[in-house]
């Protein structure tokens, strides 16, 4: 097997799937919130295109922006071309859908990457397609790839990887770690590594797994092996899954969610509500009638 050289040089092939990604991207409607494109799909769309994508040998990656992503995208421009090289954006966060809505251009829901990693690994095994894991804590994707083949029977598992911390850093751990998921040729990448970390690998694999789709998941293997469960589902529906997750992991999130996150969310909300009084159609005044009056009044009807 010939290992493949980190960085990697731009190549025919990066540039056919970065086209390819862009024509995909194209043909949804986006949303602009906080100054990044979110393709206005459902999550069951969301499935849809990445089997149409697989029936015309064709792949893609999807990132899932959430408002810790949107705040650091905001402030970084490589990042920015990072989430905006993506074939489909979507918005894995509440105050993203909230901000929509307030604009005037709304989201259809929020899809995230912890539900997407059972929804496309369901729409892989009804489909006769392979799914590699890559993240997570040693026998957390195991654990993942064990609970998905018994949650959905026909579920093929490529191959699993829970890289060492840092790897990303080593260009030998990292070329390693290309290898394995390339030399396993799997239909469906789900990579939990953060972002941007997973993202950056996505772009690494990407051109060398063409017919593949790729999705950065953030904690979506942890969650699907059980080591975390998701807040339930009325917590979800009302946005608060963040406080789900500040309970479980305190000192990891306590001044993300906190200090940086929520800040930004109140002041996108509130550029959002802004933006969508200013863009709002005015009132059509309403022009009294020119039909005279059937009546002058009583006077009239009594002459």
């Amino acid at each position: 097997m010939t290992s493949v050289s980190i960085p990697t040089p731009r190549s025919d092939l990066d540039q056919s799937t970065e086209v390819l990604d862009a024509a995909i991207a194209a043909t949804v409607r986006s949303c602009t919130v906080g100054g990044a494109g979110i393709a206005a799909l459902t999550e069951a769309a969301v499935v849809e295109q990445m089997v149409a994508g697989w029936a015309h040998d064709e792949g893609g990656w999807i990132v899932t922006v959430n408002v810790d992503i949107l705040r650091r995208v905001a402030r970084d421009p490589d990042l920015a071309r990072l989430v905006a090289s993506a074939t489909i954006a979507v918005a894995d966060g509440m105050p993203l859908v909230w901000a929509s809505r307030l604009a005037g251009d709304p989201l259809p829901e929020r899809v995230t990457g912890a539900s997407l990693v059972g929804t496309l690994a369901e729409a892989a095994a009804l489909t006769g397609h392979s799914i590699y894991l890559l993240g997570g804590d040693p026998g957390v994707p195991e654990a993942a790839a064990t609970a998905l083949t018994e949650r959905f029977p026909g579920t093929v598992v490529a191959g699993t990887d829970s890289p060492p911390y840092g790897f990303d850093r080593d260009e030998d751990q990292l070329a390693a770690v290309v290898d394995r998921v390339v030399a396993a040729r799997p239909d469906l990448v789900l990579v939990g590594l953060g972002f941007p970390k997973q993202e950056r690998l996505i772009t690494l694999l990407r051109p060398l797994l063409p017919e593949a789709w790729l999705l950065g998941c953030g904690a979506g293997i942890p969650f699907a092996a059980g080591q975390f469960r998701r807040a339930p589902g009325l917590v979800q529906r009302m946005g608060a899954e963040w406080v789900h997750r500040l309970v479980l992991e305190p000192r990891r999130l306590a001044r993300r969610y906190l200090v940086e996150d929520l800040p930004f969310a109140l002041d996108l909300l509130t550029r959002a509500a802004a933006l969508g009084f200013a863009t709002r159609p005015a009132p059509v005044p309403r022009i009294p009638s020119a039909r005279a009056p059937l009546s002058d009044g009583p006077e009239a009807v009594r002459r």
